[in-house]
């Protein structure tokens, strides 16, 4: 890595079939750590782990959904025998709401955070106030690591106590935040509303909340230069924006599907889906990840040079479970209604109510609309969900590019 170049390393930079080639060299030999722990194995039974060579056969492995974790974790603490390394050989231990339990690795930047912090402008030297909480959960020593690995000072902030981050700033005169927008507008409020000095703040990557365009104007006015980062507990840092404000390019060392909500099926390239990572860390590897947000792929390069895979961020929820006359609804019923009837397009429910009465109904895209189809597929939908309602034939395209497979209207 070098301070004085645009990118953080000449990885970020290759030709994009030479880092899908790497990828999937290295993919196998994950995969073989992977099935030394119990749940992997059951999961992965008769799979070959050198037939796993590209993501057409990535595809066809189980997906494991992030929602799934609290109940495995439960079952067979603390990791739902998805590790085979014991707890000890890690260096910190989590938690999260659910609870899932995370383990942080021995490595340096264990997080892969390092290129985001670098894209969004921080460079080795600079004093970092990372306002993430280091209480029991893995945000704040996400970015602590992160930036210690770039060659940052970190002050552990975390959040709150304003009075006394007023004299910590004002004493290191940190250059860089890193913490959720929110909080970064809490923090110059109050040094507003206080005549405390908080100009040496000039950049950030932020993460952990919406960042819509009216805040990002505000914080611009400030004079501080805000990125932002999409990560999650388990995996660290998945994608960061960088200088070219295109969306978000993932970072290396992963592998990011998008996925038809409740399947594990790629989408046709722009479409809105759920995200799906593969990581590399044979010390705890993740295979096929579903974490229950939406995003869509960006066609071409970043205009900042990096080649890897660029998606638009953050787009919503892909779990879009819901109750309709005390019956449970999920995407995954949607999808098999759609592999039952291979004419059919894109699928959205829509649920409304009537009077007092909850009401579905089931648009379609297709280009063979008839009566008969739309009487089997409502014989489907009543078959697979329990529950009768109504289908709409409409034509290819006709429903939004945004995901959502049940839309709850009521």
């Amino acid at each position: 890595m070098s301070s004085a170049g645009k990118h953080y390393d000449a990885r970020e930079t290759r030709d994009p079939a030479s880092r899908e080639a790497e990828l999937f060299a290295r993919l196998p030999d994950v995969l073989r750590h992977a099935v030394a722990a119990p749940a992997y194995a059951e999961r992965l039974k008769g799979v070959d782990p050198a037939s796993v060579a590209s993501r057409t056969e990535l595809a066809r492995l189980p997906v494991l959904r992030k929602s799934e974790l609290p109940a495995l974790h439960k079952a067979s603490p603390p990791f739902g025998g998805f590790v085979a390394s014991p707890p000890g050989s890690f260096s910190r231990l989590f938690t999260s709401p659910g609870p899932i339990f995370e383990p942080e690795g021995t490595q340096v930047d264990p997080w892969r955070g390092a290129r985001a912090l670098f894209a969004a402008g921080f460079r080795p030297g600079d004093v970092v106030l990372n306002t993430f909480s280091y209480h029991l959960t893995p945000g704040g020593f996400i970015f602590d690591a992160s930036a210690r690995a770039l060659g940052c000072a970190v002050i552990p902030a975390g959040p709150g106590n304003t009075e006394q981050q007023f004299e910590l700033i004002e004493a290191y005169r940190p250059i860089g935040y890193s913490g959720t927008p929110d909080f970064l507008k809490i923090l110059l409020d109050a040094a507003a509303n206080s005549g405390r000095d908080v100009s040496s703040i000039k950049r950030a990557l932020v993460s952990g909340a919406a960042f819509p365009p009216s805040l990002q104007a505000e914080i611009s006015s400030r004079g501080i230069d805000a990125y932002q980062a999409f990560g999650t507990a388990d995996l660290g840092l998945i994608a960061f924006e960088t200088e070219a404000r295109d969306g978000m390019v993932v970072n290396e060392d992963l592998i990011l599907e998008i996925v038809r909500p409740g399947t594990g099926d790629p989408v046709a390239d722009g479409d809105v889906g759920e995200i799906v990572v593969t990581s590399l860390d044979p010390h705890h590897p993740w295979i096929r990840l579903a974490l229950g947000d939406l995003t869509a792929a960006l066609p071409g390069p970043s205009r900042c040079g990096r080649t890897n895979l660029r998606i638009k961020g953050w787009m919503g929820r892909a779990d879009q479970t819901t109750k309709v006359k005390g019956m449970f609804v999920r995407p995954e019923q949607i999808a098999d209604i759609g592999k039952r009837h291979p004419a059919l397009g894109r699928l959205r429910l829509v649920v409304t109510r009537q009077g007092e009465t909850d009401v579905m109904t089931l648009k379609a895209e297709t280009a063979a609309a008839s009566e008969r189809l739309r009487e089997e597929i409502a014989g489907t939908l009543r078959a697979v969900a329990k529950l009768g309602g109504q289908v709409e034939l409409v034509a290819p395209g006709a429903l939004p590019n945004d995901g959502k497979v049940i839309a709850d209207e009521r």
